[in-house]
């Protein structure tokens, strides 16, 4: 399946591309021979197709140098047919066809990970509940991902390095480009001992939209969402959302009446997601 991945690398670099739009590239691109019954099977089916693009109009030759370039920079990329994809990632709707990835990509595989999202205006009580849960959480293996965003996000990456833990930052935009720009020293730091993904080649500048549809993933690789001070309408609901409607565990810490920044996580708990007042909530649904 080697001319597959290429073609599929390639795929990534083509301004505007859509999931859909891959789907059907891979449908009509009758060098690869796959069947439809092989896409619902192994490459997952949707039931809207994109016509962007024929399977004549992919050139992969300068894309095969530029993921050479990549590759002497320490990005490994990787495709959902590849091995070292995440299993978990792959039972979501429309997971990312590929994964550009700088750092350890062993943790990749590692188990069980836990979703850590919450407001970008961190308080007290949100770092103090961080700081508090994380170590036993990190003693048991559990790896932590989030998003590099400013507040939560920042203390949940920087809480389990501290603890000698391991966290994956999923991020808008690509590798070349991280926001916020204050947040460069802590993801130059996770690309040499943790790790940082994107579905975006690496010099892909974030845009608005990357945000919400980067939270499928940050949720999709991980078996609980862990949701520390959110407001209503915040981005951290959809990452719970995204959980909810995976399946999966969705976890909320309590907080005031009075605070607005835990509207949101009381809200979900009265929509059925387990209150959290220790690391032990949490360990006792992931099994550990």
């Amino acid at each position: 399946m080697d001319d597959f991945r290429e073609k599929l690398i390639a795929l990534m670099h083509y301004p505007g591309i859509t999931w859909n739009a891959v789907l059907d590239y891979l449908i009509k691109d009758s060098s690869l021979q796959l069947k439809p019954q092989y896409i619902q099977q192994n490459l997952f089916s949707s039931t809207k197709h994109s016509t962007l693009l024929s399977p004549t109009s992919l050139q992969t030759g300068t894309m095969i140098e530029q993921i050479r370039q990549y590759e002497q920079n320490g990005i490994k990329v990787i495709t959902i047919l590849d091995e070292n994809y995440p299993s978990l990632l792959k039972e979501i709707y429309q997971p990312p066809w590929v994964l550009f990835a700088k750092g350890d990509i062993s943790l990749l595989r590692k188990e069980p990970k836990l979703a850590v999202v919450g407001s970008r205006q961190a308080t007290q009580y949100g770092k103090s509940a961080i700081n508090v849960m994380f170590p036993q959480l990190v003693e048991k293996g559990v790896v932590i991902i989030s998003g590099l965003a400013a507040g939560i996000d920042t203390l949940a990456h920087e809480c389990a390095m501290k603890n000698g833990g391991h966290t994956i930052a999923v991020i808008a935009g690509g590798l070349a480009h991280i926001y916020p720009k204050k947040n460069a020293e802590l993801a130059k730091e996770m690309m040499e001992t943790q790790l940082i993904v994107s579905e975006y080649p690496p010099t892909t500048k974030p845009q608005r939209w990357h945000f919400p549809a980067r939270n499928r993933i940050i949720s999709g690789m991980s078996k609980g969402t862990f949701i520390i001070e959110a407001k209503r309408k915040s981005g951290s609901l959809i990452t719970a959302n995204y959980a909810v409607n995976e399946g999966r565990e969705v976890f909320s810490l309590p907080g005031s009446i009075f605070n607005p920044f835990s509207m949101g996580t009381n809200d979900l708990i009265q929509q059925g997601a387990k209150l959290v007042t220790s690391s032990e909530d949490i360990l006792e649904e992931l099994r550990l």
